[in-house]
C-alpha cells in the first residue's frame, strides 16, 4: 500500500470555498489502475490558516507514479491553480509506503 498526501494551508474564511472546489471537481481517479480510496481531510485552524490534506491510497508506488503520468492526472489538475489566492504557499506532497 502507498499513500500520497498533499497538505494545503487555506486562508481563513476560504475553507468552504476550498471544500466546494474539491466537491465540484472530477478527479478521474477511478480511471487509473491501482487507485483504492480518497479523502479530503480538514485539520486544525490557527491565526493564519486552516490545514487540509488530500489523502489518496494506492495499491503501490508504481500505481501512483503511473497516475502522475496519465491523461487522467492532466485532466484532473487542469484548473488546479485557478484560485491561488485562497492558498498560503504551494501544496506540500508527502508520500508513505506501508511497511507493516
Amino acid at each position: 500500500m502507498f499513500i500520497a498526501m498533499n497538505r494545503f494551508k487555506i486562508k481563513l474564511g476560504c475553507e468552504q470555498e476550498f471544500i466546494d472546489i474539491w466537491k465540484g471537481r472530477d478527479s478521474y481517479l477511478n480511471e487509473v489502475s491501482g487507485f483504492q480510496s480518497f479523502n479530503l481531510l480538514q485539520g486544525a485552524t490557527n491565526e493564519e490558516y486552516t490545514l487540509f490534506s488530500s489523502h489518496a491510497v494506492w495499491e503501490s508506488r508504481a500505481a501512483f507514479d503511473a497516475w502522475t503520468k496519465s491523461e487522467a492526472f492532466r485532466k484532473a489538475h487542469a484548473n488546479a491553480g485557478s484560485r491561488r489566492d485562497i492558498y498560503l504557499g504551494h501544496p506540500q506532497l508527502e508520500c508513505f509506503e506501508a511497511v507493516i
